[in-house]
This record gives structure tokens, C-alpha cells and sequence, in this order.
């Protein structure tokens, strides 16, 4: 299995790093897994909705460009489906015995998602109604990745 991240923007804090770094170690046993950190459009200060609109479709014809044509595609949204680490891992698991070998993960940048890439989504995922840094939410999406695989092998990991 191929597992691909595809971020807007780039992660500075090594904390961060170093976190990201520990867990795509740990899937290694379980899938590829490829971080693709795209260059994030400045947004000027007050920004109009029509300049806002124009950064998103942006960002969102360089996330375009990552996703194969045969990936299954969860974009990180508010407005997505929430689940419990058991249900996501079982996601995982449907999503691979269906056939796809390609699962691609899409976090946006700051203004939010090109509502394009949201239509291309297989499925938009939430993690709550928090609002979170995206680079922390690369390690949060990282880990649980990891936790799903762990919950598929039964492992104590998850308690």
C-alpha cells in the first residue's frame, strides 16, 4: 500500500519533524509513505474574497497535480465525516480490499481547500470542529494512520 500526504506549506518546527519523522518510521512496516509539501500562496493583509478565492484555486491546481487518477482521495475538511479511531482504521482496511493500493490524504492551507479538490475527495474527513495548526495536523493525521494499521493487527498500541 501506497499512503500519500499531500500539505500546503512547509513544516518549520522540528518538534513537529522530528514527531512526523518517528511515526512514518513505524508505518514503514505497513505502507509507503510519501509527504508532498506545497508551496502556500501569500495572503496579503485584508485580503478580498475574490483575491481569498483566487490563492485557494491555486494551492488547489498544485494539489491537483499530486493526485493520481486511481488514488482514493480524503481531503482533511470541517465540514467532513468525524470517526472514532476503530472506524477509521476499518475505512483503511474497506478502502484496500476495493481495490485501491493509492490512498492520498489532502490538507489545505490556511484559507482552506479549492472546493475542486473537495469534489475529486473519495471522502472529506474531520477531526472536530477544533480549528489546528496544519503542520500540527500532519502529525495528529500521521499518528492516526498509524493507529488504524496497529487496530488492524490487534496490537495494545490503541489502549
Amino acid at each position: 500500500m501506497n499512503i500519500k500526504l499531500i500539505t500546503v506549506g512547509k513544516l518549520k518546527e522540528k518538534y513537529l519533524k522530528d514527531g512526523i519523522a518517528e511515526y512514518t518510521k513505524r508505518l514503514s512496516r505497513f505502507a509507503k509513505m510519501e509527504i508532498i509539501e506545497l508551496i502556500d500562496e501569500k495572503t496579503p493583509e485584508k485580503a478580498s474574497m475574490a483575491q481569498n478565492n483566487q490563492i485557494i484555486a491555486k494551492e488547489g491546481g498544485r494539489i491537483s497535480e499530486k493526485i493520481g487518477p486511481r488514488d482514493f482521495v480524503i481531503v482533511l475538511a470541517i465540514e467532513g465525516k468525524q470517526l472514532a479511531s476503530e472506524a477509521f482504521s476499518k475505512k483503511l482496511a474497506d478502502v484496500t480490499v476495493s481495490g485501491y493500493s493509492d490512498i492520498t490524504f489532502v490538507i489545505g492551507g490556511s484559507l482552506g481547500l479549492d472546493p475542486v479538490i473537495k469534489q475529486r475527495a473519495n471522502m472529506q474527513m474531520s477531526f472536530g470542529l477544533l480549528t489546528l495548526p496544519h503542520q500540527l495536523m500532519r502529525l495528529v493525521l500521521i499518528e492516526q494512520i498509524y493507529r488504524a494499521f496497529m487496530i488492524q493487527q490487534g496490537s495494545p498500541y490503541h489502549k
